[in-house]
Order: C-alpha cells, then structure tokens, then sequence
C-alpha cells in the first residue's frame, strides 16, 4: 500500500498547482512515487454521433477506468478516478477541465486546436462531424495562400491561410466564434445556435425583395464594359453568400487562361470562365455565375 507520506504528497501536489489536468498530476505523481502510470484502451466504440471510449490507468496497486466521448476525456477521467483514491484528504476538491470547450482567456492561442475542438463540440451536441474542403490554391511559391471551406450540417464557413493546415484551423475558429455562448452541458440543435436559415438558397433567390437580385432580373448581362465581377459581389453581399475564385493553372484547348468561382449558396454554385488573361477568365466567370443566378431567381 502507498503510505499515507506519500499522499499527503500528492494531496499538497493537487492543491499547489490547481491548473494542472489529471493526466500531469498523476504523471508528475508517478514519477516521484517511480510508479510512472500506465494507459491502457479497454473499449473503443466509435458511432455516428456519439464514440465511447474507455480507459484503464494502472499507477502502483491501484487500477481506475474512465469512460469519454474521446480518447482524452477518457484518459483524463481515469487519471481522476485514480487521484481520488490517492487523495489524502476527501475534502480536497480537484475540477477536471472540460477539453470540449478550452478556456481561451486562460490559454495561449498557439496551444488551442480548434479543428479538435469543433469536432470535440460536433460529437457532444450529436452534429454530424465537420468536413473540410480546399476550395482553392493561389500565390506565388514563396508566399502560398490557402482556402478551405468547413461545412458543418447546412452551414459553411471558409478559412484562409498560409498553410492547408492554418486555414483549417481559422475555418474552424470561425465556427468556434459562434458557438462561444453554448455551455457544453447543453445538447442543442445546430439550428438554434447559428439560425434557422440555410444561407442563400434557390427559395431565397426567387423570393428575395432584394434591389441587386431584381435589378440583375431585370438585366440582359450584355452591356459593355459591366463589370461583372463587383456585380456579382454586390450580389452576394445582398443575399448572404461568399464568393471564392480558382485559377486554373492549365491553359484551356484553345490556350486561354481558366477561372471556377465558387458560390457558397446552398446547394454550393460553380461557374467556368475562360479569357485571355486571368483578370478575363476571373470575369467570364462571375458572368457565368450571375446568368445562373439570374436564371434561378426567375423562375417559378
């Protein structure tokens, strides 16, 4: 049996570094005691919605479980299961941190994941989890700039970075921002925290009393010298959707340069365009899109 010294250790280790997780409380425990706790994964249930995973700890004689939505939450309540066996005093309270929601005005930016943390959040609210697209590529070599789009259930944010990973992770800050007001104890709908509305949908377009979106009803889209580009982004302003342009790298058949502008309405628009220079191709292909938008806001 460990004695009551050495409780009395870990008892005054608890309440001298109160920031401390289990899983270092116990580690640091371990390695005074030279009983370095050991993990084990006992039950791996991984569902739809909700995983279950369950750990065992082994630290000298004393062996504790721990049951999580993931495999750290489960490690982390195992190591407290543990720590409560080994607590001198019962009085002693230690709070295990929530992993699901990281407090940012008590940690540095630079330790968060927020790609973890919304998928943390995803599976504890029963959302289905988020998938993360690149949606485009662009920059020169030394200076690259990524985007990526972060869907979640109807909803999408985009992300921009220096790196496929970074503008992983500001999609999912983006997402993160939003749900800042949910207590993790709360299993919500998606619907009631970013709204009931699916974005700019072809519904929307066809009803909307927006003055760009009859305006372009009205239109012809061939007068010279428009310019489509700031149409289509006066547009997008007005009815709620973002707009992301992709250069082709490769010349078309006929050795024109090529452009896809993306359109974050719900269903996802994607348009082609073509032109004599990227600004050209970038053109013809809000032209494409607004004739697409045109044809699905007049229709019945």
């Amino acid at each position: 049996m460990i004695g009551s010294f050495l409780k009395l250790s870990l008892g005054k280790m608890i309440t001298a570094k109160p920031g401390k997780t289990p899983i270092q409380v116990l580690h640091e425990y371990g390695m005074k005691t030279k009983n370095i706790p050991v993990y084990e994964c006992e039950r791996s249930d991984v569902q739809i919605h909700v995983p279950t995973f369950t750990f065992r700890v082994t630290v000298g004689d004393i062996t504790c479980t721990g049951e999580g939505t993931s495999k750290k939450l489960a490690k982390h309540r195992a190591a407290e299961a543990a720590i409560n066996i080994l607590k001198a005093n019962a009085s002693i309270c230690f709070a295990v941190p929530d992993p699901l929601m990281p407090d940012p005005s008590k940690q540095p930016k630079n330790q968060l994941n927020p790609i973890g943390s919304l998928q943390e959040l995803a599976i504890h609210h029963g959302w289905r989890l988020p998938e993360y697209t690149l949606s485009q590529e662009g920059g020169p070599a030394h200076k690259r700039e990524y985007t990526t789009i972060c869907r979640l259930e109807s909803f999408m944010e985009t992300g921009k970075g220096a790196s496929k990973k970074q503008a992983k992770r500001n999609a999912a800050e983006k997402f993160l921002a939003k749900f800042s007001n949910i207590s993790p104890e709360n299993h919500i709908s998606l619907t009631n925290v970013v709204g009931h509305s699916l974005g700019c949908t072809w519904h929307s377009l066809r009803n909307s009393p927006g003055e760009k979106i009859n305006l372009l009803k009205r239109s012809l889209l061939s007068i010279p010298n428009t310019d489509y580009i700031q149409l289509l982004s006066e547009i997008a302003k007005e009815q709620g959707f973002n707009i992301t342009y992709l250069d082709i790298e490769e010349l078309s058949a006929n050795g024109q340069y090529q452009c896809l502008a993306e359109l974050s309405t719900s269903p996802i628009t994607v348009c082609h365009g073509s032109g004599i220079s990227c600004g050209n191709a970038q053109s013809d292909a809000a032209h494409n899109a607004l004739q697409y938008l045109k044809i699905i806001a007049e229709r019945k």
